[in-house]
């Protein structure tokens, strides 16, 4: 990892690309997630596509684009006590267009708090359904009193498009690994500026050498952007994919959590298990049954691809969840960069997870290859006993999470040994799983 406290450190530049993503107000469709995609266009090559409103998807149909310019409260004193343009959450999301005086019995029909959280804006959404509405803080709702109220939302619902982001990396083999992230959540920190800005920078490394798996990497819009995708791609998809991660709730300094594939046996669920078992042994073990996310449609039956989801605070498990308080103080570079160096590290693994196996008969002779103290002493053994442990298991049956796990040592530690041992010619791949 690299030094947090430098300025240029990978942490700090994924915060400064997720406060810019922040302060966009995002929906499933709309200006401000082109917005969104044509900024991270800027850092990465990637592909924007649009999908016109009435496509159908699977069960789904693609909903009418939706955008907005103002909205705002005024109470019969004249004063703004809701402002769209101070923070987007003070409206319903697909808030349809309304300009009228209303009395506090009405207004109270249309506006939405959270009482046992009295300082937060709730976020709240009516994509399928026309309503007007607005969200504010509970405490602030107990101060509404008798008298006209000014409602006003300068809104536009219109047949337009669903737009989302893709980038494909080539490597040797066309089998794929795949990531996903969303870009429809607006203004919160960690659900949802945290996964678009932290797989932009994984994107970036990706990119940085010549990898052994194709990658396939789309920013959708939560749930109908991953429908429409699928949708659209999931035989190719079902054919090449070999493992995959849902990218979302990245950036905070809580604990880590996890979410296996329905199945709960893949690759993808054998790498997160064997890194976050030896980085972060205290993570928290969700089940498929706590699902949320886009994993919901990736590993929905007849779909079925091995998706799971490492994340920092899980969605729905956090008080900051869907309400302001999810904000850039809730969310930290150290967060973000913990994050990002895990996903990294599930990438080699899925990468490097080879079957091994020693090219000699009986125990090789590591002294002669400079691969051993030449001065045998009582630590000398203890220094090589990761590289022993491991020839042990290379038999040719386990590949490289599988060693990892019976010899408890960490992939990220057993890539080096195993560079080591095929440098001097010990070591040879016998399946590369094509």
């Amino acid at each position: 990892m690299e030094n947090i406290n430098n300025e240029n450190s990978i942490g700090k530049k994924i915060y400064e690309l997720t406060s810019n993503l922040v302060s966009i107000c995002r929906s499933i469709t709309g200006q401000g997630v082109r917005e969104t995609l044509g900024l991270i266009q800027k850092r990465i090559p990637l592909k924007i596509y649009e999908v016109p409103s009435g496509t159908q998807a699977f069960d789904w149909t693609v909903p009418r684009e939706w955008n907005i310019k103002d909205a705002y409260v005024i109470n019969p004193q004249g004063k703004k006590i809701v402002d769209f343009k101070k923070n987007s959450l003070h409206v319903v999301g697909y808030s349809i267009p309304v300009d009228k005086e209303v009395t506090l019995s009405e207004l109270l029909d249309h506006l939405y708090s959270i009482e046992d959280q009295p300082e937060a804006i709730p976020y709240v959404t009516s994509y399928y359904k026309e309503r007007w509405g607005f969200c504010i803080k509970h405490n602030e709702k107990k101060k509404l009193e008798e008298g006209k109220y000014r409602v006003f939302i300068d809104s536009e619902i219109k047949d337009g498009f669903l737009n989302f982001g893709e980038i494909v990396i080539s490597g040797k083999s066309k089998k794929e690994i795949f990531l996903s992230t969303y870009i429809c959540h607006p203004v919160m920190a960690n659900n949802e500026s945290s996964g678009p800005a932290v797989m932009t920078f994984l994107v970036k490394w990706i990119m940085s050498q010549p990898r052994e798996f194709t990658y396939r990497i789309v920013f959708v819009p939560e749930t109908i952007g991953s429908i429409v995708y699928l949708s659209k791609n999931y035989k190719k998809m079902k054919e090449n994919i070999i493992a995959g991660f849902n990218i979302t709730c990245v950036g905070d300094d809580r604990n880590y959590s996890f979410l296996p594939s329905r199945k709960g046996d893949t690759l993808s669920d054998k790498a997160a298990l064997n890194v976050l078992k030896f980085k972060h042994p205290n993570f928290i073990h969700y089940s498929f049954l706590d699902r949320g996310s886009d994993e919901r449609q990736y590993c929905s039956p007849g779909i079925d691809l091995p998706v799971v989801s490492i994340m920092r605070s899980k969605y729905c498990e956090y008080p900051e969840y869907h309400t302001s308080l999810d904000n850039l103080d809730f969310i930290s570079p150290e967060g973000l960069e913990g994050a990002y160096d895990v996903l990294r590290e599930c990438l080699d693994a899925v990468e490097n997870n080879k079957y091994y196996r020693i090219k000699c008969l009986g125990e090789p002779q590591l002294g002669k290859r400079n691969l051993y103290p030449t001065i045998s002493t009582k630590s000398s053994k203890s220094q090589v006993k990761a590289m022993m442990d491991f020839i042990a298991y290379a038999d040719g049956s386990n590949n490289l999470i599988d060693i990892s796990n019976i010899i408890n040592v960490s992939t990220s530690n057993l890539l080096p040994i195993i560079e080591s041992l095929k440098g001097v010619g010990l070591l040879e791949i016998i399946d590369d799983r094509e």
